[in-house]
C-alpha cells in the first residue's frame, strides 16, 4: 500500500512539473544570435510585397509558419519569436503572406503579439 502511495505521489509531482506535457516538446525557440534590438531593427526593413527568400535573407528562417484558407486566397504566416528580454508585446513578429498566383507568396502584412 505504502509503495502504491509513493509511486501515485511521483507521477503527481511529474505530472504538475510537465513531463508528461506533449507541449513541452514544442517549446518555444529564439531566433539563434540575434538580439531584441536588432531583431526589430531587422523588421524595420520589412516592405510589403518582399519574397519569401528576402524575408529569409533579412530575418533567417521561421520559428513556426501557419497557412489558413486555401489556393490563391490562402494565408502564409510566419512566427519569429526572439529574446524574453524584450516586452512580451513584442515578444513575437507575425509575417504574413499571400499569393497571387501558386507558389508565388510576398508580403502582405506584419505585426507584433504575444504567443
Amino acid at each position: 500500500m505504502r509503495l502504491l502511495l509513493r509511486m501515485l505521489l511521483i507521477a503527481a509531482l511529474l505530472a504538475a512539473s510537465g513531463c508528461f506535457s506533449h507541449a513541452s516538446a514544442q517549446a518555444k525557440r529564439e531566433v539563434a544570435g540575434s538580439t531584441g534590438a536588432l531583431s526589430e531593427r531587422a523588421a524595420i526593413d520589412l516592405r510589403q510585397g518582399m519574397s519569401l527568400e528576402e524575408v529569409q535573407q533579412l530575418l533567417g528562417k521561421p520559428w513556426r509558419t501557419a497557412l489558413s484558407g486555401g489556393g490563391s486566397s490562402g494565408t502564409l504566416r510566419w512566427i519569429y519569436i526572439w529574446p524574453r528580454s524584450m516586452s512580451l508585446a513584442e515578444r513575437n513578429l507575425n509575417i504574413d503572406f499571400a499569393a497571387k498566383v501558386p507558389e508565388q507568396w510576398s508580403v502582405s502584412g506584419w505585426s507584433w503579439s504575444t504567443y
